[in-house]
Parts: C-alpha cells; structure tokens; sequence
C-alpha cells in the first residue's frame, strides 16, 4: 500500500461553506460532479476528434498536476524525506477522488536527474466515464490522469518526466498501469509533443477557439508597460488621460495618497509632443514653507544669506518639458499667489532678480486633498484652484479598483524579482484571495511595498504564501477533515471558555501550558513543523519562533 507521507494529509483540505472556498493547503479546489467532467470530455472527442481531445485533456491534467507537485516540493523543502514528499501527490490524488495510487516501483535521484516510476490505478473516474460513453477500445483513457501525473513529477524534479500508460481498463486490463521516466528516455517524439505547451496552443489557433477574444482581454490587460489596469474606473481615467497627452492643457490629477499621481503625470509627459523635454517632478509638502518659493523659481546670487551662486528653480529646469506639481494642495498661500502670476504670465522672477525669465512647460498637478473644501476653508486660493482644474482626472482608489490587482501583482513580482535576481512563480490562490479582500488603505504603493517584502521571503523557484504578506490577513480556512473524511469545525465559544476555566481552576503555568500544547502537536505531526504548525493554527515561521523560545527539541 502506499506510504503515508503526512500524519493526516487529509489535514491539508480545509473548507469553508460561508465563503464559498475548498482549499488544498495554498491553493483553491473545486468539488464537480465527475458526470459533468464527463459531459465536457465527451463534448470535447466529439468536437475536437481524438488526437486533440487526447492533447487538451493532458494539458490540462498536467496543469492540475503542477499544482500538486508544487505543494510536494514545498513539503520537500519543509524537511520532508524525498521519497515522501514524492509520495504525497499519488495520495493527494486519491484524496481529490480522481484514482486510488498504490506504488510498484520508486526511484529518485535529484541530485542526477534520475527518475522512474511504476504505479498501478485502481478506480479511476476517467476509465468509468469513458467505457461508459465508448465501451472498450484498444487504446488507454485516462488521459487527464496521465497528465496530471506527468506534470506533478516534472515540477518535483524540475524537468521534463512523462507517463505512459502500459495496461488501462478502458481497453480490456484488470487494472491501469503507468510508468514514468524522464522524456528523453521514451525515445518517442510524438508522444512527448503532448507534453509540450506548444500542440495545446496550436490546437486553439487550428480551431480558432476563442483567439479574438483571447487577444482583446490581453489588449485590455495592459494599456502601457507603465499603466495596468481593466477596471472601468481605471479606463475611465486612463481614457481622459489619452486625450490631454497630445496638448498643452493643464491637467489636475486628484486622488487618494498612493494612487499612482506621479506614474500618470509620467505617462502624459512621455505620451505626448514634449517626451524629449524634461520631467520636473517637486513635492510641494516636502519642502520647507521658507524654501519653496527658491525652489519653484529660482535664486540670485546674494539674494538672502548663504545664496553663493544663483541657481535655476524647477520651472526654468523644466523649460521645454513637463512641470510636475505633486501635493499641490499643501502649498502654502504666499507661494501659491506666485505661482498664479506665473501661470498667468508665464514668466518667473528668481528671488533677487530684477527681470524675469520666461518659461515653457506643461503643468501637471497633483494633490490628495478637496481643494473644494480647502478653498471654503481659506486654505487654497479659488483663482489658483480654477487655473489648475483645466482638466481634471480622478484616480480611483486600489480598493475601487480590484479587477487591477492581480495585474499589478504580476508586474511587482516581475519587477523585484529582475531586481533580487530571484525567481518568483506568483501568488498561491489563498495568497491571491488575501490580497484581494484586503482594504489597501496605502493603496498602489503599499501593494508594491508588500509584494517587494513577499518576493525575498518567498522560496526561490517558489510561490509567495498568505505568510509572506505582510500586514494583509490570511482568508479564513473553514472546517477541516479528520481521518474518516468527515468536516471538523474549530472549538465552539462555549468548549474554549470550559477549557480555559478547568486550566485556572487546575492551577496550570502557562508556560507549561504553551510548551506541552507544541510538543503534543509535534508528536501528532510526526516531527512536521509545517504540519504541526497547521494543528495549532499558526504559520511554520510562528512555530519555530515559539519552539526556539520555549526551547523544545524539534529532532
């Protein structure tokens, strides 16, 4: 019988009916009726003819299988014996309903490259759906369940492994039979083209299944290397903006702190007839009251103690260019009535100077704050305020803007980990949930902040986990499945309060307390912190900081 890898794999299942999630570990599962499989299965032979049917089917159980074996070489890399973790993913199939696994033969070398594999299948659902719709033929059947297994063990060994299957029910055997081996062992080209992504896409382009509309979603993607978003608030704005980039017209851009203010403001001065110019970005919060009239317009020699040498100010630096405004609403008023005049007549008088010296720049404001309820206030001059608002665009917050997320999410994990010289293979599903029901009140810029962190946590060659986000909260993970299969729930209110009441009313240390509760949940994990980590409802890192600190001996 196959060896049990985990105390209770069934331990990695969770689910949870209020939210609508059935979780294996990181990743999202979905319960199906195996007739409807069957029904798209069928569907597919009929439509597709055998040889693509046959191509898809392994495609897509090869990618069900990566998700697997990424799980696998997480246990792996958790201090789970090679052989072990290997076998987790024939048991992860059994408990996913697919086919019952018992091993033959085993044998790994990562170190070599080396890898066989001989198995038998017993109950498999795609031999009953297909006698059932076919009857016997002479060929095997178990075509999703050959491509599942090939793409679990190609991820645990990081290369190419295929499985035949020599002896299948569906044409006569008493049993199913597969034996893997790495592909160029096979010596049979056409049988490892199935494997390969490339046939699975050519099938697509041959039956031009969804190509148009496969090519519209990727333009909507993304807009600009610079600019993502599908949003209809992110059109919305990104519409507006493609408008004023081929003028000079002052465009205000409002918006929530870390909405991204200063990337459209570079996208319309790069988009538009002045992109060779210069881009002058100036955060007016950030420079002193006493400096920001010096800053904006420059200094004479002379003109105040400690001015040793006249310097351009940002509006004759951006002269042919584009003039960017961030955080224009924390201007103070003495500059702000400077700043009118020289809007109005685009010239600019140095601090010291006798003349003034004309300019030609594009205006791009920015400001976090209601400019409306800052003028009622006496905060903000109205006359500047209807200078600036020419053409105004509202940069809708993250949390409006969730259709964008995961978008964005691939861009930072790309960006830093070109960066950290890292590679990063995305989010788990339970990763990407969290993300998405998070507020983001940092919006755009604490997303990124996040996802920097997350990608030096996350394993090289690895997923970025729920723990490796920092700040946003973990989805919840529902029920779990004892041993038999059947939903446990966490301690109702009521058992928690008669267990902390027997603890006071026995005089328990609590240190005690906390040490004896890790070293049984190690006992019952079998040695497995990650396992161990999952009983107590903590993460491995939580773990192995209260082991440390307790000091109990984890080998």
């Amino acid at each position: 019988m196959l060896e049990t890898p985990l105390a209770n794999p069934l331990s990695l299942l969770r689910f949870n009916a209020d939210t609508g999630h059935i979780w294996l570990d990181e990743q999202r599962m979905l319960l199906l009726h195996a007739r409807a499989l069957a029904a798209l299965r069928k569907e597919l032979f009929d439509s597709l003819g055998v040889e693509r049917a046959r191509g898809l089917l392994i495609r897509m159980g090869f990618a069900s299988g990566q998700r697997d074996g990424e799980l696998a070489v997480k246990q792996r890399r958790a201090g789970l014996k090679t052989h072990d973790a290997f076998l987790l993913g024939p048991q992860l199939h059994s408990i996913e309903g697919v086919v019952s696994v018992e091993k033959v033969q085993l044998d790994i070398n990562l170190a070599q490259g080396h890898f066989y594999g001989e198995f038998l299948w017993t109950n498999s659902w795609e031999d009953e759906v297909n006698i059932s719709d076919f009857g016997f033929g002479d060929d095997p059947a178990c075509w999703t369940q050959i491509g599942y297994a090939s793409g679990y063990t190609s991820t645990f060994m990081g290369q190419l492994v295929v499985y035949k299957e020599v002896e299948c029910r569906s044409q006569g055997d008493a049993l199913c039979r597969i034996v893997g081996q790495v592909a160029e062992r096979w010596n049979d080209d056409a049988y490892v083209a199935y494997f390969q992504p490339q046939p699975f896409a050519a099938q697509l382009i041959d039956y031009q299944i969804g190509l148009d509309q496969l090519r519209s979603v990727q333009a909507r993607r993304r807009y600009d290397s610079k600019l993502v978003g599908v949003s209809p608030g992110f059109r919305e704005a990104f519409e507006l903006l493609s408008r004023a980039a081929d003028n000079a017209i002052t465009v205000l851009l409002l918006g929530e702190t870390g909405v991204g203010k200063e990337v459209f403001a570079r996208w319309l001065h790069e988009n538009g007839p002045r992109a060779k110019g210069p881009f002058i970005a100036v955060n007016c919060a950030a420079i002193p009251h006493e400096l920001i009239e010096a800053e904006l317009f420059g200094v004479e020699k002379g003109a105040y103690t400690g001015a040793h040498l006249a310097r351009a100010g940002r509006f004759e630096r951006a002269h042919g260019g584009t003039l960017f405004l961030d955080e224009i609403g924390d201007l103070p008023l003495a500059a702000q009535v400077k700043l009118l005049r020289a809007l109005q007549t685009g010239e600019v008088e140095r601090l010291g100077a006798e003349n003034s010296t004309p300019f030609d720049v594009r205006i791009v404001a920015a400001t976090n704050v209601n400019l409306q309820q800052a003028m009622q206030s006496g905060r903000f001059r109205a006359d500047l305020f209807y200078r600036l608002n020419t053409f105004p665009i509202t940069i809708p917050p993250l949390r409006e803007r969730t259709a964008d997320i995961p978008a964005l999410v691939d861009r930072f994990v790309e960006r830093y980990g070109e960066l950290y010289r890292k590679k990063v293979l995305g989010l788990t599903d339970k990763a990407m949930r969290a993300v998405l029901g998070h507020p983001w009140p940092g919006n755009i810029r604490e997303l990124e902040n996040v996802m920097e962190r997350a990608v030096l946590l996350a394993p090289d060659n690895g997923f970025i986990e729920a723990s490796h986000l920092s700040g946003v909260a973990p989805p919840a993970q529902g029920g779990q499945l004892d041993g038999r299969g059947a939903v446990t729930r966490g301690a109702p209110s009521d058992a928690i309060d008669g267990i902390c009441t027997e603890v006071l009313d026995r005089n328990v240390d609590l240190a005690q307390l906390e040490q004896r509760l890790l070293q049984t949940a190690l006992q019952r994990a079998g040695g497995n912190l990650s396992q161990a980590a999952r009983l107590l409802g903590i993460t491995r890192p939580q773990l192995a900081y209260r082991l440390k600190k307790e000091g109990v001996p984890t080998a």
